[in-house]
């Protein structure tokens, strides 16, 4: 299981959310390009960026940072956050991005969502955010009376790569991974699950390899790595089913 470390922009600098919130923003660094290097370095594989203003504003308002982390790593990137139309999607990719999240776009406009998948086979990710188990959409500041569950069954048919699965009520909470939530999610499909919201420890990352779902293939951590609660390397090497020195180890 791989695991992905989060760089959330809000006015061009690293931040991190309570539940989404925009008001209970606490900023951990001014570069993004800085705070990507250093994941690279860990061994992050792949690093997950999103735009929060323009996930609210419903188009991208960070665009010149995401490029500029995209042309500064080899590490991939995916890239979430107002995207809503065809032509903001390629700019996106063609500012390097090697995947894309969808959100509002998953669930409010089904035809784009398709066409998508279709341009772009393997590297669009549906991003499903739930709040009490429905999903909410547009930075989340809008729910919906959709099961998560249900779009994911929605967004498998459509041609999804992958879904970015969040549970509102942990994430930028550091309280721990809704485990339950996350393997009711990926017990409905087949598509790879990417966990993200309340990662506190590494025992977060173990209980979510323990689940032993196949599809569950990533986890995103963010708040745990910014205050020094989880090390990113250690905590790469648990996902990969080592101890956090590298021993390979039993998830039971």
């Amino acid at each position: 299981m791989l695991v992905i470390p989060a760089i959330d922009l809000k006015d061009g600098r690293c931040v991190r959310l309570v539940r989404g919130d925009m008001t209970q923003a606490t900023v951990y660094a001014d570069d993004p390009v800085a705070v990507a290097r250093g994941f690279e370095a860990a061994g992050a594989e792949w690093i997950h960026v999103v735009d929060l203003d323009g996930a609210i504003r419903g188009a991208p308002v960070n665009a010149d940072a995401i490029g500029a982390v995209c042309r500064a790593v080899d590490a991939r990137v995916e890239v979430g956050g107002g995207v809503r139309d065809l032509d903001t999607l390629e700019r996106v990719f063609a500012a390097g991005a090697g995947r894309v999240v969808l959100g509002t776009a998953a669930l409010e406009d089904p035809d784009l969502f398709g066409e998508a998948c279709r341009r772009h086979p393997g590297a669009i990710l549906a991003g499903i955010d739930a709040r009490a188990g429905k999903v909410a959409v547009a930075g989340w500041v809008r729910d919906s009376a959709t099961e998560a569950t249900a779009l994911a069954a929605r967004v498998a048919d459509a041609g999804a790569a992958g879904i970015v699965f969040t549970d509102i009520a942990r994430d930028g909470t550091g309280s721990g991974v809704n485990a339950a939530a996350v393997d009711a999610l990926a017990a409905r499909v087949t598509l790879p699950v990417i966990a993200s919201g309340g990662v506190a420890s590494l025992d977060d990352v173990r209980a979510l390899r323990a689940l032993g779902r196949a599809n569950l293939t990533a986890v995103i951590v963010g708040r745990a790595l910014y205050t020094g609660a989880v090390d990113l390397a250690a905590a790469l090497r648990v996902g990969r089913g080592e101890d956090a020195s590298g021993n390979r180890r039993g998830d039971g």
